[in-house]
């Protein structure tokens, strides 16, 4: 995950979302909240799929994380690498460009 929080930095975000929203309207919020990041994460589903689609053969086992630059160029050069190393298999060309 993107975040390393203890049981005391949760513990101090609930005070904080206490005071600031109020007991009333924290399970409402947090409703709201959690279908936001549900929202979220289904968008960035589809984006990944859509990526994976538009980039074509090879890119089956694309990640997020792969889109970092810095790894999309290592992990392209390891993949040239090994193509170089094993000449027998078939290259990967798209059918399209045929």
């Amino acid at each position: 995950m993107f975040f390393d929080f203890g049981a005391g930095e949760i513990l101090g975000l609930a005070v904080i979302a206490i005071i600031l929203v109020g007991p009333d309207r924290l399970p409402r919020v947090a409703v709201d909240v959690a279908k936001l990041v549900k929202k979220i994460r289904s968008l960035a589903n589809t984006a990944t799929a859509e990526i994976r689609e538009n980039l074509g053969p090879g890119f089956e086992d694309l990640k997020p994380s792969d889109l970092h630059p810095k790894t999309f160029v290592k992990k392209q050069i390891a993949s040239a690498l090994e193509e170089v190393d094993n000449p027998k298999q078939e290259p990967k060309i798209d059918p399209d460009l045929l």
